[in-house]
Formats: C-alpha cells, sequence, structure tokens
C-alpha cells in the first residue's frame, strides 16, 4: 500500500495483468470520544452497602444506573415506576472544587457534596434518637 497526498488521503495500487486501478481513501483520523465516567468496585460496593440496608428496612425497592462521559448516577427508587428518590452522582470534573461525589433529592436538592464518596453516603444513616430533658 502506498501512501499519497498530505497523509490523510492513502491510495492502493492494484495490478492485473494490463489493468490498474488506484483506490484512494479519504479517512480523517476520527476524535476519540472520552471514556464515559464509571464508578470503581469500591464505589459501587459503598453505594451497595447503603442501598441493601435501605431495601431491608423496606424504604427502597429499585435502583438504576447510568453513565455518561462527564457523570455517573446511581438513581434509587421506592417503586420501578417512579422518579428516583435520590440520585447519587459522580462527576469527577468537580473533585477539585465542591467534592466529585453528591446525593441530589428528587426535588433536585443537593443533599450532601464532598470528596469522600463514604462520608457523603451518611447522609442516608438515620440518626439517633436524643432525649430532651424538660
Amino acid at each position: 500500500m502506498a501512501e499519497s497526498g498530505e497523509g490523510s488521503e492513502k491510495a492502493s495500487h492494484i495490478h492485473s495483468g494490463s489493468l490498474s486501478l488506484v483506490i484512494t481513501s479519504n479517512s480523517a483520523p476520527k476524535p476519540l470520544r472520552e471514556p464515559d465516567v464509571f464508578f470503581s468496585r469500591a464505589e459501587l460496593e459503598a453505594i451497595l452497602s447503603v442501598y441493601g440496608r435501605k431495601v431491608v428496612e423496606g424504604e427502597w425497592r429499585d435502583y438504576a444506573i447510568g453513565a455518561t462521559k462527564d457523570v455517573a448516577i446511581f438513581a434509587v427508587h421506592r417503586r420501578t415506576s417512579e422518579m428516583p428518590l435520590y440520585r447519587i452522582e459522580k462527576r469527577p470534573k468537580l473533585a477539585r472544587r465542591q467534592g466529585a461525589f453528591s446525593v441530589i433529592a428528587a426535588t433536585g436538592l443537593v443533599l450532601k457534596r464532598g470528596h469522600d464518596l463514604k462520608q457523603v453516603l451518611k447522609v442516608f444513616e438515620k440518626r439517633a434518637l436524643r432525649l430532651i430533658d424538660a
């Protein structure tokens, strides 16, 4: 295969007897797409630990996982047909600012944001009842 042109055009020469055929292709290199953001195995284990506890308590029943080039989402549902109660998001572009991890309520309110996923997930822990002396 011989190359001609300025590097982006390739030519193939095929010779057969007295017939000569030249095939050219104008294939510019495709820009590489950024890889999707995913949760790591340790992050998923932390999320699924909280999810399993809430399922046992009867609060949550279903989940969905999604990923794009900017964000990985773990959505928690009370019922499959409903909107998610909470979204646990990982946005690496925010890692140096507010933190890559956040928990967002169904209303869009950010309940907690931070750099450490385990600390962010503590928003789901039940607070101990306190006795108030009157």
